[in-house]
């Protein structure tokens, strides 16, 4: 891996717009895999309502919930946008522009997204079992999201890194 991050890759004999093409690619390969797991998620957080049950939970668990469905909402609302940029900035010839704010955005989205999921557990922890339970579950959760979404892959790059240096 003995290349620029921010540069054409030369392992791959690609132009600068090359390389942006394809990075926008991958980048919507995988705001897809975010905007479906966020419909899916926010799909179910809507029928939640049509419930018998529903009907007894508390005042602080109803809110708790409306703030799920705010939650799944925004995630569904940052996956969308690097679309709405394209359509806005197609043809202007800055791919590079929508490359960077389409990584933000995605980015952004993995974190409502771990928010989301995490609230979810820890929302259905409240309403089965207890309120101290649904605390735990929920931090832990957080925790696993943020170790895989932050901590794995900068030991990724530190151990790539590493092994070029070694190579060297």
């Amino acid at each position: 891996m003995d290349q620029d991050p921010d540069g054409p890759d030369k392992e791959r004999d690609e132009s600068e717009a090359e390389r942006e093409d394809r990075k926008y690619d991958d980048l919507l390969q995988e705001l897809r895999v975010i905007q479906t797991s966020a419909q899916l998620t926010a799909g179910f957080l809507l029928t939640l309502p049509f419930q018998q049950a529903f009907g007894s939970l508390s005042t602080g668990q109803e809110r708790f919930y409306l703030v799920l469905v705010v939650l799944a909402a925004l995630v569904i609302a940052v996956v969308l946008s690097p679309v709405a940029i394209h359509r806005q900035l197609s043809g202007l010839r800055v791919k590079g522009v929508l490359v960077a704010a389409a990584h933000t955005l995605a980015q952004i989205a993995l974190a409502l997204l771990s928010l989301l999921a995490a609230g979810i557990v820890t929302f259905i922890f409240d309403v089965v079992v207890d309120r101290t339970a649904a605390i735990i579950v929920g931090v832990a959760l957080l925790l696993v999201l943020a170790g895989l979404m932050v901590v794995v892959p900068r030991i990724l790059v530190a151990r790539t890194q590493a092994e070029d240096q070694a190579a060297r």
